[in-house]
């Protein structure tokens, strides 16, 4: 009936009764153009008796379309009579024959089940847990007696890397990893470390003989050999110290530098006193900057970079047929450290100019006449050493996974820098395992948990994972989280992080309470600005740095404290429970259990959320720093050494690079924002942009062997932007070693290191801004 009724419509009013308005409006704002379309119907209605002509201002005059056709002849009513009443009767059998269709339709339903529930829209997102929920649960698997027990069973007086107490640690946490059900697997590699002498010693003689000291200390991948040399108190031997004495016109070369620890690694000192010509560095903790017992003896490493510096790149799997190559972060020059007792000795006898009166204290730099002989005979041998991993598979995205690791070897007892460290490993593998297997927790990506070896020579363990898979981990592993050194005290706190981080770690120092009875950590440490009381660099001896720097992968490490000054014994055979239950008033599993949920609670959000929590925007108020001080030397060159940087040199190329980035930045978080949190293709492609930016800061122009801490932010080399910034400072105080054409060099590629990190930020192809 409806379309025998639709059929007659037309025949007498011939026009529709509704049309469609396309209005084109140009928006002005940017280069996109916005199209509206309206849609109106039933105009009849509108302009009431007036008919659909009027409307379409046709001539009010005009006759109906039919009648002029046709005429008004007593035939031709006839003749439309005849064919009103077939067109009736065919649209009467048309209607009949539908409505018999649909009761037969209804009959056959009627025969099937009804469901008793709609099917459900199915995304393929893992059911979600409320956040406040996931809270709540993790906080409840956590308790102060499961520490006590860990701690137990995890303590040990001798796990150096690849020694039976090492292996037998990592078979421990391989068991629990497989009691917990997760996927475990193990790897093993084959490196080279430097260890004491198996027979005879390192020896130190100041003044023939008068002052004599057989160290047990360790620096290890020191230079071997014997020098003699007239000593040089360089207080902590940090650069701006060696320049002080330079500016007193002391004489450097061939010295044997005596520096205390602190402020800087044992490698970045050694680093220091070697491009200023010395011939040795010895190390001591000072016992007015800390109280150390005399005979306490330091060990470390002086390797400037990480992993096994005789497969610099490369895994060091067995077998392997790569080239006999060594890291050039190797010293070419002696270090050995010694005690409290023996510095003092040496420090008394020393004559020469007065220390500076920065530097404190009462005695003298020393002169050419206060000879000392070092003796290094260290032992290079090959280790067999073990990695071990679990995994929790995630239900969505199971091939993007956090990483969260811990070292379990140590030079002695370790309890602070390794057995707190795998307890907590260990303790966080346990709960969010309850939490998925019995607890209904679904998380959107997989969690890998690793126990590294070696990492007291310089993360050798976690570096040679990274160089095994570096290409895989670099697109699919989206943080990193170490678990090194996390109680250390109780009374302060630190953090050190990629920015992506910084946002996630301030709602997580919001969530988890103190140690100290305050009601969160920000209350009690961040005071009015969490990023001034909190934050700290990523320095090169933290095993968060290669994950970073040379990965690519954004990483976090953070630690309570004893509060104002630092734990002493990392590093020594005095690293024990008692020492650390001094420091936290008998508190260690209190702390360890905080620490554990602050740990778990970033590693939960970033597993947990559709998105991951990461904030590229904050990468740009670094940039512009760097930016804003290399125009403003350039500049500066410009004037001072016109010869040197002509005036065509613009910074404009970086200037416009940091503004791709920028605003690519900002355009991602619009996406954020916009996004369809259901649609997981959509969900996917934005996260993988976000993981894109830390990886794309690495630059492509260096050899990742030659260079490995490609960071353009956050590494070292010269295609970092500090280094544009310190050549330039070169240029214009016309050091020897400075070189314009290098320097232009450099700054070219560091500019399209930026531009190619805000091109993969912004997304597809033609979202890209060619500004440059």
């Amino acid at each position: 009936m409806d379309q025998a009724r639709s059929t007659i419509s037309k025949i007498f009013n011939g026009e529709p009764h509704s049309y469609t308005r396309f209005n084109l409006t140009q928006n002005m704002e940017g280069d996109n153009s916005q199209v509206e379309m309206k849609l109106s119907s039933d105009m009849d209605e509108e302009v009431g008796g007036n008919g659909v002509g009027d409307h379409l201002n046709h001539s009010s005059n005009r006759k109906p379309h039919v009648a002029q056709k046709l005429g008004r002849t007593p035939k031709n009513l006839c003749f439309l009579a005849a064919a009103t009443l077939l067109i009736f009767i065919i649209g009467y059998l048309i209607g009949y024959l539908v409505h018999q269709k649909k009761e037969l339709a209804q009959s056959c339903a009627a025969s099937v089940l009804p469901l008793e529930e709609p099917v459900p829209h199915e995304t393929g997102a893992a059911p979600l847990m409320d956040w406040d929920d996931v809270k709540k649960l993790f906080a409840q698997k956590l308790t102060v007696a499961n520490f006590e027990s860990v701690f137990s069973e995890f303590s040990s007086d001798e796990h150096r890397a690849g020694s039976p107490g090492d292996d037998a640690l990592g078979n421990k946490v391989l068991k629990k990893f497989n009691k917990y059900g997760m996927n475990t697997w193990t790897n093993e590699y084959f490196v080279k470390v430097q260890d004491p002498p198996a027979s005879g010693s390192n020896r130190v003689v100041f003044k023939n003989g008068s002052n004599t000291e057989y160290p047990k200390g360790l620096l290890s991948y020191s230079a071997i050999g014997t020098v003699t040399g007239a000593v040089l108190y360089a207080g902590y031997g940090q650069e701006i110290d060696f320049m002080l004495l330079q500016d007193r016109n002391i004489n450097l070369s061939g010295r044997v530098m005596l520096v205390k620890a602190g402020k800087i690694s044992f490698a970045e000192k050694v680093a220091n006193a070697a491009k200023m010509n010395a011939s040795a560095v010895l190390i001591y903790p000072d016992p007015a900057d800390d109280a150390f017992e005399e005979d306490t003896e330091l060990y470390g490493h002086v390797h400037m970079g990480s992993g096994d510096p005789y497969t610099p790149g490369f895994p060091s799997f067995n077998y392997t047929q790569f080239p006999p190559v060594q890291s050039s972060g190797l010293p070419k020059i002696l270090a050995q450290t010694i005690t409290a007792g023996m510095a003092t000795k040496i420090l008394r006898e020393l004559g020469g100019q007065n220390v500076p009166q920065a530097w404190g204290g009462i005695y003298k730099l020393g002169e050419e006449k206060d000879l000392i002989t070092v003796d290094v005979n260290n032992v290079l041998t090959e280790k067999k050493i073990h990695n071990v991993f679990g995994v929790i598979k995630g239900f969505v995205d199971t091939d993007r996974y956090l990483v969260i690791g811990a070292q379990r070897d140590a030079w002695g007892p370790g309890f602070a820098s390794s057995t707190v460290g795998t307890s907590v490993l260990v303790e966080l593998a346990r709960s969010i395992s309850d939490m998925v297997k019995n607890d209904g927790f679904k998380p959107r990506r997989s969690i890998v948990f690793a126990s590294w070896s070696a990492g007291e020579y310089g993360s050798v363990g976690a570096t040679e994972w990274l160089e095994g898979y570096l290409s895989s981990l670099s697109m699919k592993a989206f943080t990193y989280i170490n678990l090194d050194g996390v109680v250390a005290g109780r009374n302060g706190f630190k953090v050190a992080a990629s920015p992506l981080l910084y946002s996630l770690i301030k709602s997580s120092l919001k969530e988890v309470r103190s140690p100290n009875k305050a009601p969160s950590l920000s209350s009690e440490f961040a005071g009015g600005n969490w990023e001034t009381n909190v934050l700290e660099p990523l320095k090169l001896d933290n095993a968060a740095y290669p994950f970073l720097a040379f990965s690519g992968i954004p990483s976090v490490s953070f630690r309570f404290t004893p509060g104002k000054s630092e734990y002493l014994y990392f590093g020594t055979m005095r690293d024990t429970r008692q020492k650390l239950n001094g420091v936290t008033s008998n508190s260690v599993p209190q702390v360890a259990v905080i620490a554990s949920q602050f740990a778990g609670h970033m590693a939960l959000r970033l597993v947990h959320d559709h998105l991951l929590r990461m904030d590229p925007t904050r990468y740009y108020d670094i940039l512009r720093t760097h930016v804003g001080q290399i125009n403003t030397k350039v500049k500066a060159v410009q004037r001072v050494q016109p010869q040197l940087l002509p005036k065509s040199l613009t910074v404009q190329w970086l200037i416009s690079a940091s503004g791709s980035y920028n605003r690519a930045s900002r355009s991602l978080l619009a996406d954020v924002q916009n996004s369809d949190l259901d649609n997981i293709e959509m969900c996917r492609i934005i996260n993988d942009r976000i993981m894109s930016v830390e990886r794309n800061f690495l630059s492509p122009f260096v050899s990742p062997r030659e260079s490995p801490f490609r960071h353009i932010l956050l590494g070292s080399g010269s295609h970092t932007l500090q280094a544009l910034s310190n050549h330039l400072e070169a240029l214009r105080t016309t050091n020897p070693e400075a070189d314009a054409d290098l320097f232009r060099n450099q700054f070219a590629l560091a500019t399209w290191t930026l531009q190619g990190c805000a091109n993969s930020l912004a997304g597809d192809i033609w979202s890209l801004d060619n500004e440059i």
